[in-house]
């Protein structure tokens, strides 16, 4: 069965590929491979959050229809961040990194998993996540709270 899945990219250093526009582009590219892309976002300058201390970041998102199952789909996701230089349990959760990967949303799927919670938990409180989401999605819907991207993302513009 065909899904469409959202996912959240993101990058905040230099790496073999290239700069971080690099990093995002060769990212896509790998994710492409595990199913068919449907759209990619521009990409977003941002600021650091958590670990402030630490260069900026430039993030995006996009859609890809694939045929995997949620755990399956992000179990390839956190292989491109290795295959790509990350090391998850090396650096700090919100530190600096070659690639960022996160699964956000998959058609209506809600799960809650030990390696999976969808949607992703802290979406609605990211604009960087939201802005370039909203981009190429902005009617998709959070299964669990019925909002669409664009309503998440003008909750946050109303703070």
């Amino acid at each position: 069965m065909s899904r469409i899945a959202a996912i959240a990219l993101g990058s905040n250093l230099a790496s073999p590929w290239g700069d971080r526009e690099a990093n995002l582009r060769e990212a896509v590219r790998r994710v492409g491979q595990l199913g068919e892309v449907r759209a990619v976002s521009s990409f977003h300058n941002t600021a650091p959050v958590g670990t402030t201390e630490q260069p900026k970041f430039l993030n995006g998102a996009m859609l890809l229809e694939n045929e995997l199952e949620p755990v399956e789909l992000m179990r390839a996701l956190l292989a491109i961040e290795r295959a790509m230089g990350r090391n998850r349990a090396s650096v700090p959760a919100k530190g600096p990194r070659t690639i960022d990967l996160d699964l956000l949303l998959m058609d209506d799927l809600v799960l809650d998993a030990d390696e999976l919670t969808l949607p992703h938990p802290a979406m609605a409180e990211r604009r960087f996540v939201l802005e370039p989401l909203a981009e190429i999605a902005p009617a998709m819907v959070d299964p669990v709270t019925g909002r669409t991207v664009a309503e998440m993302l003008a909750r946050l513009a109303d703070r």
